[in-house]
């Protein structure tokens, strides 16, 4: 079983903590940060732990913000490089030598975003070197609730960047709906803000940068799902590779749900000419198994047809009812005349963000949005 991810924020972490921010301020108690960092550290959850670091570093950096960025800043190891697909790259351990990188950031930012509210230029000044050592965009997210005029034109000059954490910054700390991060309810009401930073950064040499453009655009299509699918249809005009890579990533959401306007955009606004089956494995399978599926398509159209198949779980909920959930399956063109099958495998074991209940389920096929053909089988307790 891998490790849990709250395990990153350890005792270890503490003492590397502790060691660098010693070695930038002399003064700092590091027994004293030590012991409360460590205190119950155990019990907690990931974001917790995290919390409870950020809580023990605002009880023993100086009490001076300004004076505690320069601590943090000069404790920080250098930015994490990135590989030749701007990517960040792999680290080993003795990079934890150099500075302070990696998961304490995290907590660093949230010292941040809790004391510098009242300071908003020294603390993206702050945040802007510590998210080239791993991410600031939960930090950030706080001051664009409280002075987003300020951060918003902090942030038009940080497209510019040289450094693609930086960049990448820019638009995951602004998306409306950032998993694990304050939501911007201003933003989800109206991305407009957002909307000249993402122009710039959906050509930026970084896949890095341009993965979180994609994401961010993808959190505006569920609130703005006219104003995605105008801005695909837009920027597909003589697009690079690279951009019609993002812009098909940022439909994702749009296309497994049948939006008319940005299936049109894609060229897939057309029902599938032809006939279509779906088989299961089994009429009844047990909670932690998995179920096959098995596609046959056979095109009757006279030219090639362009075709996006997924297929939605109808899930029993604790209420007994059911709800959907729409999963990845292929993209193709399919020939005229031809005949295709595809086989995949649905793990049913049960994931942190979802819990399975024993139930009559239903898996229907969807083709190009349009639901094509369905089957019900039976989810059993774990066996």
């Amino acid at each position: 079983m891998a490790e849990p991810f709250k395990n990153l924020v350890n005792r270890e972490t503490v003492a590397e903590a502790a060691r660098h921010l010693s070695r930038a301020w002399p003064r700092f108690d590091r027994a004293r940060f030590e012991t409360l960092a460590g205190d119950g550290l155990e019990k907690l959850e990931l974001k917790a732990r995290v919390l409870h670091l950020a809580a023990a570093l605002a009880q023993t950096l100086p009490a001076d913000f300004a004076h505690a960025c320069d601590v943090i800043e000069a404790a920080l190891a250098p930015p994490v490089p990135l590989d030749a697909d701007g990517e960040p790259a792999e680290q080993d351990a003795t990079a934890r030598t150099a500075g302070l990188s990696g998961i304490i950031i995290w907590s660093l930012g949230e010292f941040v975003a809790s004391r510098g509210l009242d300071y908003t230029s020294r603390s993206l000044a702050c945040l802007h070197a510590l998210t080239q050592r791993s991410t600031a965009e939960f930090a950030i997210r706080p001051f664009l609730q409280r002075d987003p005029e300020a951060v918003f034109r902090t942030l038009a000059k940080w497209v510019r960047d040289p450094s693609a954490h930086v960049r990448r910054l820019v638009s995951e700390g602004s998306r409306p709906r950032l998993p694990w991060g304050l939501r911007l309810q201003s933003l989800v009401a109206d991305p407009a803000p957002t909307l000249p930073l993402l122009r710039t950064l959906q050509d930026d040499p970084s896949a890095y940068v341009r993965r979180s453009v994609a994401n961010h655009l993808n959190d505006i299509a569920k609130d703005h799902p006219d104003l995605v699918a105008s801005w695909v249809r837009e920027h597909l005009v003589g697009a690079a590779p690279e951009r019609v890579a993002l812009l098909r990533h940022a439909s994702r959401t749009l296309i497994k749900a049948g939006h008319p306007a940005t299936l049109e955009a894609w060229g897939l606004d057309h029902s599938l000419h032809g006939k279509a089956t779906l088989t299961l494995s089994a009429r009844s399978v047990a909670i932690g198994g998995s179920l096959g599926l098995t596609v046959r398509l056979t095109s009757t159209a006279a030219a090639p047809q362009s075709l996006v198949i997924d297929y939605a779980v109808h899930h029993v909920r604790a209420n007994g009812e059911r709800a959907p959930k729409v999963f990845k399956g292929w993209k193709f063109v399919l020939d005229p005349g031809e005949k295709r099958s595809l086989a995949l495998q649905h793990s049913l074991r049960p994931v942190t963000t979802r819990r399975l209940y024993p139930g009559t389920h239903r898996i229907d096929l969807l083709v190009n949005g349009q639901n094509v053909a369905g089957r019900d089988f039976v989810l059993r307790p774990a066996d």
